[in-house]
């Protein structure tokens, strides 16, 4: 059942010393006014690390022509974010021995690196290229702490009731820049024409926002909370031990996983429905902008009623494989005799697009929840990371089988029935939210 909204006394510290002294002052826990800039900032950081990861794809052909890049040279662009995923684990050790401040810091000096080395004018071509290359690697290390760092976030600032809201704002965001550059790209760069000295625009600007975002950061200090370390193996034998865990994990990775494959070509997945590419963009901008928003109304809907994570997130992943379903037969309307007009590729896919995204701060939270009192950014990682590999994995068999893409599609809904048969059969409970409002001293 869920919990209702929190009181003042459920902020107050849950344990107290046994024998207090009379002098001493007394303990409060308190929330600050300040987490929302906090909460802004960070997610501001997560917007412009999607849209310098997903900033020339939505601009090829332009790109093409300005700088002699070949169709290879995107592919691998966009290949460098989940490949900055390699080395995970070592961002997750930073952020739980050395904080959220340092980690996030550490994060934030990769993009701005990045971003500065993709911007340098240079007449050498090929030696820009490798700059250019050398630049989106270096935002997609940043991917890891930006991904995982958000449940930390709202566990380190807010009260129980605010949580699954902060989570939801904070996670998504990334997602949303990505979205964004799906507008922003097309509308500063013109068409192929001349238009080196406009991309060169948009890079010095991004150069600018990274470094204006530095140096508003406030101090993002804060620990998990918890008794483990990176380094205890007690901490790795509760993960992999878990089957819990292991069950809500891959009812996670798999299908946002391939969403991210898929939703990356949707261009080659709807050419043969005869969907141009500007209204595929289109199509992947409104999925991502819906999922957005329905799930911050759904994290805050989950804070109002806490205890029905479980629920929540039945009822998006059917939404999510009905959608998929409607959208594979549609596509095979010569066999199925389905109609397939604009109206209903757009409606299926954007459905999609908003079921799978607003479920990624729901299962966050429940990760959470499920293994506390594991640090929150160590569990994240794992599973941020689980959905990268199936995310690559899924372009690696593009490469070779990439005449007819169908299969794609029957990868999603299949995906997502998948998952939703995992959430049916796993036993949610809710740890560390007894030990914050259902515990009293």
């Amino acid at each position: 059942m869920g919990a209702g909204s929190s009181t003042e006394a459920e902020r107050e510290p849950l344990l107290a010393p046994s024998h207090p002294e009379a002098d001493s002052p007394p303990v409060n826990s308190r929330v600050y006014g300040r987490r929302w800039l906090v909460l802004t900032l960070f997610s501001l950081l997560a917007l412009m690390q999607g849209m310098v990861w997903n900033f020339w794809g939505p601009i090829q052909n332009s790109a093409v022509h300005a700088l002699g890049f070949t169709k290879s040279d995107i592919a691998v662009l966009v290949l460098w974010g989940p490949v900055g995923y390699l080395p995970w684990f070592l961002f997750m050790w930073l952020m739980d021995k050395k904080g959220l401040r340092a980690s996030l810091l550490l994060s934030t000096f990769f993009m701005l690196l990045g971003a500065a080395l993709r911007s340098f004018p240079l007449t050498d071509q090929p030696l820009r290229r490798w700059l250019i290359h050398g630049g989106q690697l270096l935002n997609g290390l940043a991917g890891p702490t930006i991904m995982s760092a958000g449940p930390l976030l709202s566990t380190t600032w807010f009260a129980p009731d605010q949580r699954a809201t902060a989570t939801a704002v904070a996670s998504l965001f990334c997602y949303l820049g990505g979205a964004a550059a799906f507008v922003v790209g097309p509308l500063v760069v013109p068409a192929p024409t001349t238009i080196r000295d406009r991309i060169q625009l948009v890079l010095y600007e991004m150069i600018r926002l990274v470094l204006c975002l530095v140096l508003c950061s406030p101090p993002l200090i804060g620990c998990s909370g918890s008794v483990f370390s990176t380094s205890d193996w007690l901490l790795w034998f509760c993960l992999l031990s878990n089957l819990r865990f292991l069950m809500i994990a891959l009812a996670y990775a798999v299908p946002t996983g391939v969403w991210a494959g898929w939703s990356g070509v949707l261009d080659m997945v709807l050419t043969p429905a005869k969907v141009s590419q500007v209204d595929a963009g289109w199509i992947g901008f409104w999925s991502t902008v819906g999922g957005c928003v329905f799930g911050v109304a759904m994290a805050r809907f989950a804070d109002s009623i806490r205890g029905m994570l479980k629920l929540i997130l039945v009822l998006m992943l059917a939404g999510a494989s009905l959608s998929s379903t409607w959208f594979t037969l549609t596509c095979l309307s010569r066999v199925t005799h389905l109609p397939s007009t604009a109206a209903i590729l757009y409606t299926s896919c954007i459905l999609l697009g908003i079921f799978i995204n607003s479920s990624i701060p729901i299962f966050l939270e429940l990760f959470i929840e499920t293994v506390y009192p594991v640090p929150e950014g160590i569990t994240c990682g794992v599973v941020t990371f689980l959905g990268n590999l199936v995310t690559g994995l899924l372009l690696f068999f593009l490469t070779f089988y990439c005449t007819d893409v169908s299969w794609l599609n029957w990868c999603l809904t299949g995906s997502c029935l998948f998952s939703l048969v995992l959430i049916l059969f796993f036993r949610e409970s809710y740890d560390r939210l007894y030990l914050d409002v259902f515990v009293s001293v």
